[in-house]
């Protein structure tokens, strides 16, 4: 079935022109500028019409499997579907799950836990079909756990996975450069203070070893089937560097100016949190968004723990920091599709999937009126 969007304002690469868009499960038929006189054409008032949202890192997926601290839902293809659901209603039709394999902190971490059964709700979700939104894994190789290489040798060659970060949370370093903001973390997480401290005790005792011998062999698993590395929370010029040298082609997260350059200036791309957009900052003491974008240091965005907030940095970066607003959305589409080699999606070009969304401003708000994933309403 043929749907026509007409009276659109359009968010094409390099500019926002008013008029009709028509597509079907096929892909996107015509653009054309004006108005349409076909009976069936749809006037959606001047709202804007994008490209679907494609998000390379989200957490938002384990929320549902462990709603609150220590309570392990147990029907883990529900659980992905109402995270699939939450990220049709964000706008969103391609996602990479980010799923966590290895223990940041301690083997009490929970995602231990979960794991298996997060891998497997996507592999049932994906075969039966019951997703809104296309959905794919990018697997968090958090390189100081003891049991990483264990924990994702049975996923080597699984054709869900499609994205690699290489991840260090050793105390003291990257991220948790500074402990206070780490403590504030942990513990708000739900850890005891005790358990706190014998995690940094543990970690940073035994975080450097796991590093220095997990993070070659997980190069080595994935290199062959030429999935896209990124390194994460880089924050040194040594850091940007080790990715360089492994093949890594994302900088995930910089936690520092000198790092996003440095990113910049080797050629990585550089996709940083949308929330630091909206909230005006780090919770983790790193850089501000914003400023890379202003400083031309930012590529993409993720939404990291709040799918939301990708169009609501859109807006910001747009209304607060300058950055027009197709270049914006580039950065929550056609640039994220880029850089991740998904050349069929992320933009409004006739040929290319049907995925998109529509919406209208309240002041700073989006409100999103409707998304279509390859043609078919998913929200």
């Amino acid at each position: 079935m043929t749907t026509i969007l007409t009276n659109a304002r359009l968010i094409l690469e390099n500019e926002i022109v008013d008029g009709t868009i028509a597509f079907d499960e096929s892909g996107i038929l015509s653009i054309d500028q004006g108005r349409s006189s076909l009976p069936a054409a749809i006037d959606v008032q001047g709202d804007y019409v994008a490209p679907g949202l494609v998000e390379m890192h989200t957490d938002n997926m384990e929320k549902h499997f462990m709603p609150r601290p220590k309570v392990f839902w147990p029907n883990g293809l529900a659980a992905a579907l109402v995270h699939d659901a939450q990220m049709a209603a964000a706008g969103v039709t391609t996602v990479y799950d980010a799923i966590c394999a290895g223990t940041p902190f301690s083997a009490k971490d929970y995602r231990k836990d979960i794991f298996a059964d997060v891998m497997e709700a996507l592999r049932l979700g994906t075969a039966e079909g019951v997703f809104r939104i296309d959905h794919r894994i990018h697997m968090r190789c958090e390189l100081t756990s003891p049991d990483l290489l264990r924990d994702i040798e049975p996923y080597q060659d699984d054709s869900l996975v499609q994205l690699v970060s290489l991840m260090d949370h050793t105390p003291g370093q990257r991220q948790w450069r500074n402990l206070e903001d780490l403590r504030t973390y942990a513990l708000g997480t739900g850890k005891t203070q005790a358990e706190f401290e014998e995690d940094v005790v543990v970690r940073q005792r035994e975080g450097g070893a796991n590093v220095a011998r997990n993070w070659s062999a997980v190069v080595e698993m994935f290199r062959s089937r030429g999935i896209p590395i990124a390194t994460h929370d880089d924050t040194t010029l040594d850091h940007v560097e080790a990715g360089i040298a492994s093949g890594a082609v994302i900088s995930e997260f910089p936690t520092t100016i000198e790092a996003a350059e440095a990113a910049k200036q080797h050629g990585l791309a550089t996709i940083a949190g949308a929330p630091n957009v909206v909230r005006g900052g780090s919770h983790s003491g790193g850089v501000s968004v914003s400023e890379l974008a202003e400083k031309g240091l930012l590529d993409g965005l993720s939404s990291d723990y709040v799918p939301a907030s990708l169009l609501q940095a859109v807006l910001k970066l747009h209304a607060a920091h300058g950055v027009a607003l197709p270049e914006a959305m580039g950065m929550v589409t056609w640039k994220v599709a880029d850089i991740l080699g998904l050349r069929d999606r992320g933009h409004l070009k006739p040929g290319l999937r049907a995925d998109l969304l529509r919406f209208r401003t309240l002041g700073a708000t989006p409100v999103l009126n409707a998304v279509w994933s390859q043609g078919e309403r998913a929200f």
